[in-house]
């Protein structure tokens, strides 16, 4: 596994889509002089023995009751063991690990009171890729991602189970295997370790960087299917989306524009076709497309700031030894953030739909009916459309905002509540469902583009109709779909149908082309 040097403060999204796709993080030698300040000034406070919440009191609601300086260390075991209380299924590995780094580099900025060992192992078990078996369900986002994060702690130290590259075992098992020692947690560190917005921050993360892909990927089957419709490239020229001034708009335009240059399909019906206009599913992708792309954008903004922040309570200044309790655990920003990445991947897969939908009918399309040379005989892609209906569907239910939902928790302590966990968690499934249906329209559209020979598409759509085509050939006689489909979507979630385009610049959620 590659090792990257993590910047706590100052990672970027790339950092972060490296850690989610394997790489090992390792902290700068910067970090553990301010680690190491910020649990001096815990001992301190403790030494003074003045009622601090979250060091020496008890938690939310029990914040009044005090606890002797012999049951601190009780205290923090206490409790991880108590709010280690999730259900569900397991964390994906990847996005575990991405949790743990995220967690990794807030503690490493020195203001939550941890002592060097244990951000050190922390560390080491990203190191020997020991996961936490965490499961998913028990955040409300608020007061941090308690249940979960609490499960993460709880294996630092010695109860619960690992996911290790041999399997899954006990805690106390995988790290005997892997020369690691469980810490005995001091004075805050239990309650810094299970406060903070990490696990709704990991899924949301994990979700954009999927969407990023998703969103490449239909800009290339969109074009795909332009040409398969013999639809026109006129609307996707650049002084239509000057003129709008949105940079997503404008980049998305350049996008399908480029993927469809050179195209012979595209020449021979620019001169005496009696179609005005296309449909909104073909002549309004830089509009769609491109705000999604905006959204995305924003919502990665968001999600890098709170990446690069510290979230748990109370926080700690070395400086004078002040501990400072606020609110920086509510995740609203990621609620937000997660939300708005729910309704780009929705829109993302419905306007593909609605060209799958296009393709299949004659009136429309001008080509045999669901695609097929022999309609009737033959159903063809009659129902991988209703499917990639079905899935949009699905995600249009899944779409509804989590932000402004709420429940009074904690004896209504904590009374408003961002939702964020459950936001952030269902983006994955979502962004598979809208995946699926890019795959299918990448089918689609080369079977529409086959009716067209030996008229040719430009270089980069030939190059990804050719990739297609290696792997699923033409339908001339129906036979079993679902394998065609799983090697289609395959192409789109590994990004090679991207690859396949080559040269051409597709946006990034980054900005950078």
């Amino acid at each position: 596994m590659t090792e990257l040097v993590l910047k706590p403060g100052n990672a970027t999204l790339a950092d972060w889509r490296a850690i989610y796709r394997g790489a090992v993080p390792k902290l700068d030698n910067s970090c553990w002089p301010k680690i190491k300040a910020s649990a001096e000034a815990v001992a301190r406070i403790v030494a003074k023995g003045e009622p601090v919440y979250g060091i020496n009191t008890g938690f939310g609601k029990l914040a009044s009751v005090r606890i002797p300086a012999a049951d601190l260390e009780t205290l923090q075991r206490n409790i991880v063991l108590s709010h280690a209380a999730g259900v569900g299924e397991p964390m994906p590995v990847a996005v575990a690990r991405l949790m743990m780094a995220l967690k990794l580099a807030s503690l490493a900025q020195g203001a939550s009171g941890v002592r060097l060992e244990t951000v050190e192992l922390l560390e080491a078990m990203l190191a020997n890729d020991v996961i936490p078996v965490v499961p998913a369900q028990g955040s409300v986002g608020a007061s941090g991602d308690l249940a979960p994060l609490s499960h993460m702690t709880a294996v630092m130290i010695g109860v619960g189970e690992c996911f290790t590259p041999h399997g899954r075992f006990p805690a106390k098992v995988a790290f005997v295997s892997h020369g690691l020692e469980p810490v005995t947690l001091g004075a805050k560190e239990g309650l810094a370790l299970l406060n903070g917005t990490q696990f709704s921050t990991a899924y949301a993360l994990a979700a954009l960087f999927e969407a990023e892909v998703l969103y490449q990927s239909a800009l290339v089957a969109g074009a795909l299917s332009t040409d398969a419709a013999k639809g026109s490239d006129a609307p996707f020229d650049p002084r239509i989306h000057l003129l709008r001034k949105h940079r997503g708009q404008i980049e998305t335009a350049d996008a399908l524009r480029n993927l469809m240059s050179g195209s012979a399909i595209r020449e021979s019906h620019r001169v005496g076709d009696e179609r005005v206009q296309d449909p909104y599913c073909l002549r309004c992708q830089p509009q769609v497309m491109g705000a999604a792309l905006s959204v995305l954008r924003q919502a990665a903004d968001t999600l890098g700031a709170e990446a690069n922040g510290v979230t748990d309570n109370p926080l700690i200044f070395a400086e004078d030894d002040t501990a400072l309790s606020g609110g920086n655990f509510h995740a609203e920003p990621v609620a937000f953030a997660a939300d708005m990445i729910a309704l780009a991947v929705c829109e993302i897969g419905s306007l593909s739909e609605r060209r799958i939908a296009m393709l299949v009918d004659p009136a429309l399309s001008g080509m045999p009916a669901f695609l097929t040379p022999k309609p009737g005989l033959n159903s063809g892609f009659m129902i991988p459309q209703v499917t990639a209906a079905a899935l949009v569907s699905e995600n249009k239910q899944k779409a509804y905002p989590a932000s402004v939902d709420s429940i009074p928790t904690s004896a209504n302590q904590e009374d408003h509540v961002s939702m964020a966990a459950h936001g952030a968690r269902r983006l994955i499934g979502m962004v598979e469902n809208a995946t699926a249906v890019i795959g299918i329209e990448l089918l689609a559209a080369a079977q529409g583009c086959d009716f067209h020979a030996p008229l040719t598409s430009s270089d980069a759509l030939e190059a990804v109709r050719k990739l297609v085509r290696a792997e699923v050939p033409h339908l001339d006689n129906d036979r079993h779909f679902h394998p065609d489909m799983e090697k289609a979507i395959a192409m789109v979630r590994s990004g090679a149908a991207i690859d396949a385009a080559g040269s051409i610049a597709l946006p990034s959620i980054s900005g950078a082309a």
